[in-house]
């Protein structure tokens, strides 16, 4: 088995985690999130033969969906074939990935009592086949490979409201109504994300991403007041490890800079946003990623590779962007499109030398009342 250190030193001058840490490098990352999934027939022919649960729970089917997107699209990094609900389902919580739905929950945790369904999480003993796959893509890929978990908030809101929703009704009608459960809630699902992603990072991931997908239903005073704190824990106990740390939500404009006061290396930036203008709401030092709308991809290519050239510029070359899509691959999407798109970035990606990059003026809160120069 490969040691997970000198693994992460094998990586550290790959582009991917040199922009994650602002440093020199000569291309621009690109990797996107989904690109292991519906989208690629070498992965609709797993699933064939196969449920989701089956080939998450499965190490070498995971690890080679894994592998799929790198070998197709010839990405700079890869991200681990999971979901953000494996943790809490290895505990014994009732969670069903519904085609076509998502994650459901039943019977959903509304209540101070429901709270005694949830214990601290044992990787390796709750999760092996996850930390299996890490070591197997360990010793199989040539870019780093991206470790995940869900966020605490985004965990707690397919828990409480038993599955995806619009309104998030019953997740604020807890948080509201008994701050108290919520804070223990959130507290306990912290606890399960800075186990799970530790023990990926011991297997051998280079990097890990938090995904607080649905964050973009708060406003920033109830994410400051309910949801910070608890993000904070994540990356904090995550800090000694010594891999980049990425924070992703959706529709989380407005909540950019307080995502980046949570302590990531680098800050998601979801396609509803110019990359320009979410770069100006993160504090100088905190690298940015975006932000390529996914349904782009399933119009013609001509516009497709106008509006790629339209990131990199607002990405002003600086040596702390990587290349993604504002959210994940739609299931539509043709895979030479997305090949297209990564050569494109490659070719035409420029990466100025950081003393040369554009500096940006931040109040931190993520307003908007910000300059860029540029």
């Amino acid at each position: 088995m490969i040691d997970p250190a000198a693994l992460r030193a094998r990586h550290a001058d790959s582009p991917f985690i040199r922009a994650c840490r602002g440093e020199p490098h000569d291309i621009v990352p690109v990797w996107f999130m989904r690109q292991a999934g519906r989208a690629l027939p070498e992965y609709r022919s797993i699933r064939e033969g196969h449920t989701f649960e089956e080939v998450v729970h499965t190490p070498e089917l995971a690890a080679e969906v894994t592998l799929q997107p790198v070998r197709r699209y010839g990405t700079d990094a890869a991200i681990l074939f999971s979901d953000i609900v494996t943790p809490v389902a290895s505990l014994g919580i009732d969670v069903r990935i519904k085609p076509g739905v998502g994650p459901v929950v039943d019977p959903p945790i509304r209540h101070r009592e429901d709270l005694a369904r949830l214990r601290h999480l044992e990787p390796e003993l709750d999760v092996p086949y996850v930390l299996d796959t890490v070591s197997i893509l360990a010793e199989e890929l040539d870019v780093p490979l991206i470790g995940f978990a869900g966020a605490p908030f985004t965990v707690a809101s397919y828990l409480v409201e038993g599955g995806p929703s619009k309104s998030y009704s019953h997740t604020k009608a807890l948080m509201y109504a008994d701050e108290l459960t919520w804070h223990r809630l959130l507290d306990q699902l912290a606890s399960i994300t800075i186990a799970s992603l530790k023990a990926q990072v011991e297997r051998g991931a280079s990097a890990v991403q938090l995904f607080d997908s649905w964050a973009g239903a708060l406003n920033p005073l109830d994410y400051e007041r309910h949801v910070l704190p608890h993000s904070q824990r994540v990356f904090e106990e995550l800090a000694d490890l010594g891999v980049p740390r990425i924070h992703f939500g959706v529709a989380t404009g407005e909540l950019l800079g307080l995502m980046a006061a949570a302590g990531a290396d680098v800050v998601g930036i979801d396609w509803r946003v110019p990359l320009d203008v979410g770069r100006a709401r993160i504090p100088e030092g905190v690298g940015f990623q975006g932000n390529l709308e996914p349904a782009l991809a399933l119009g013609p290519f001509d516009q497709v590779a106008e509006r790629t050239r339209d990131v990199l510029r607002r990405a002003g070359g600086a040596p702390d962007h990587i290349f993604n899509l504002g959210h994940g691959v739609l299931p539509e999407t043709d895979p030479s499109v997305l090949e297209r798109v990564v050569d494109l970035v490659h070719t035409e990606g420029e990466v100025r030398a950081p003393a040369d990059a554009p500096t940006r003026d931040v109040d931190g809160r993520g307003d908007g009342d910000v300059e860029v120069s540029a």
